[in-house]
């Protein structure tokens, strides 16, 4: 009996912890949603600038680096700034409390209603940008938030979580509408957090993904990444070129809509290269590749030594020499030639970090069958990149792939999740639908955070006649 009672205790402390947060969220968020749309607006306004303001985003930035040993600090904030700026204006006068839409000719009235204590669990490759996205969007729509952190990024959560709590004292808004798990984060508490809540936002490993659908709690859960890029004969292979690079090595490569593989037509392979080279990025000989696999994959499973960290400091700790093969003094990207895919090809798959698989293909239609093996083994749903001139490639693309998006001639990081020259929601979560195991493949955006109610009144009855529905049918294939 005393080894059950022993054993329960740990269990009982983790449900009384979270259960402390949920409780004092709850409180906060039924005052919050009493405060109208301008109320949320001003959560929303608090937020942005809370991880805006440049002193705190520099803050944020340096200790994320520090925490994490990932990417780097003026990468970081320019996506604390630029992810969170781009939200703003897309939730700028959206309705997201009381009626939101109103169709007299069919009598529906929508109202919004908020889904109560949001679970946001967030990755250490993005401690300040992807919760303060989840959590404007969470607040948009009247719900409170409760960050799960990555353990390295618990100082981060902690020091937003702070700033943003001190943006709402001065809007007098309740401070407990966003707060944080405690030290030690761990699964359990991860865990329970998930199973209390109303809903889980789950952003990072597939295994938390997994955990969060299989927590009884209604959840969206993102795929795995592993962005191919086809470079077709049509394609400008400087601009090409510039492209991939500041796509590849931003915030050294831990988006996980960086790209992982090039796949070049062989009339544009060597024009390709070269303009690569031209821009710090090297080609490994075979032996070098070798070296790399090992520093990179020594067990099976991609190492921490390698992930997020620059392409000069992987070229050292892999023993390569890049001096006088690049026109660059240092590398950017390093590239390795590839014709495989799956497991026993580990370039084959997602790597974060500024290396890239260079593959090649005789046709469009060779390039496309390549890119469908690499998503057969990883990343299928998330998205695919191709530079052409040739908009009905990229519609072939949508057509044939499991993809859920196709980013023509972009830096494919900045694009995928939204950009101010293209029209996707400014996100850091990319639904990859069921090819990526999702229940969704939209960007991740308010509307997930809300519930609707819809007011059903009588309207003229609208009854076709059996003619109406099936006459066509009948006079093509009989009664």
């Amino acid at each position: 009996m005393q080894v059950q009672e022993a054993q329960r205790d740990p269990l009982q402390a983790t449900q009384q912890v979270v259960s402390d947060l949920v409780k004092r969220a709850r409180a906060a968020q039924a005052s919050f949603i009493q405060l109208g749309q301008q109320g949320l607006d001003d959560a929303v306004s608090a937020v942005g600038w809370a991880i805006m303001e440049p002193g705190r985003n520099q803050r944020l930035a340096e200790l994320a680096v520090q925490e994490t040993s990932l990417g780097k600090v003026d990468d970081k904030i320019t996506k604390n700034h630029r992810k969170t700026l781009g939200l703003l204006r897309d939730l700028k006068g959206v309705r997201t409390h009381g009626v939101i839409e109103e169709d007299k000719l069919k009598g529906i009235t929508a109202i919004a209603r908020p889904v109560g204590v949001v679970a946001a669990i967030t990755p250490s490759t993005n401690p300040g940008a992807t919760p303060a996205n989840n959590i404007i969007n969470a607040l948009k729509c009247g719900n409170a938030v409760i960050v799960a952190p990555s353990p390295k990024g618990l100082g981060v959560s902690r020091m937003l979580v702070d700033f943003i709590q001190a943006e709402l004292r001065k809007c007098r808004l309740p401070v407990d509408l966003v707060q944080t798990l405690p030290s030690p984060i761990s699964k359990a508490l991860t865990a329970e957090l998930m199973q209390q809540a109303d809903l889980v936002i789950a952003t990072g490993s597939q295994a938390n993904v997994r955990m969060a659908y299989t927590s009884g709690t209604p959840a969206f859960g993102v795929g795995a990444g592993n962005v191919a890029s086809i470079v077709d004969s049509s394609a400008d292979p400087q601009q090409a070129a510039a492209l991939i690079i500041a796509s590849k090595t931003f915030d050294n490569a831990t988006s996980c809509s960086s790209e992982n593989s090039m796949v070049l037509l062989d009339d544009i392979r060597s024009d390709m290269l070269k303009a690569m080279s031209d821009r710090g990025a090297l080609l490994l000989t075979g032996q070098e590749k070798a070296r790399l696999q090992q520093l990179m994959w020594p067990n099976g499973k991609l190492s921490d030594v390698v992930t997020g960290k620059s392409a000069q400091v992987i070229a050292e700790l892999a023993q390569i020499d890049w001096r006088g093969r690049i026109a660059l003094d240092a590398p950017t990207v390093l590239m390795v030639e590839e014709s495989g895919v799956g497991s026993e090809h580990p370039f084959s798959g997602e790597k974060l970090s500024p290396v890239l698989s260079v593959y090649s293909a005789q046709s469009f239609n060779d390039a496309c069958s390549t890119v469908r093996k690499i998503y057969g083994y990883m990343g299928a749903g998330h998205s695919v990149s191709l530079h052409s001139d040739d908009d009905e490639q990229a519609l072939y693309l949508a057509h044939s792939l499991p993809v859920a998006r196709v980013i023509l001639n972009q830096a494919h990081c900045f694009a995928t999740g939204g950009n101010f020259n293209n029209g996707l929601p400014f996100s850091l979560s990319m639904g990859c639908g069921t090819w990526g195991g999702n229940n969704f493949s939209d960007n991740l955006n308010y509307r997930h955070y809300m519930n609707v109610t819809r007011v059903a009144r009588t309207i003229a009855e609208n009854k076709p006649t059996v003619e109406d529905m099936l006459g066509d049918y009948f006079r093509r294939y009989g009664v």
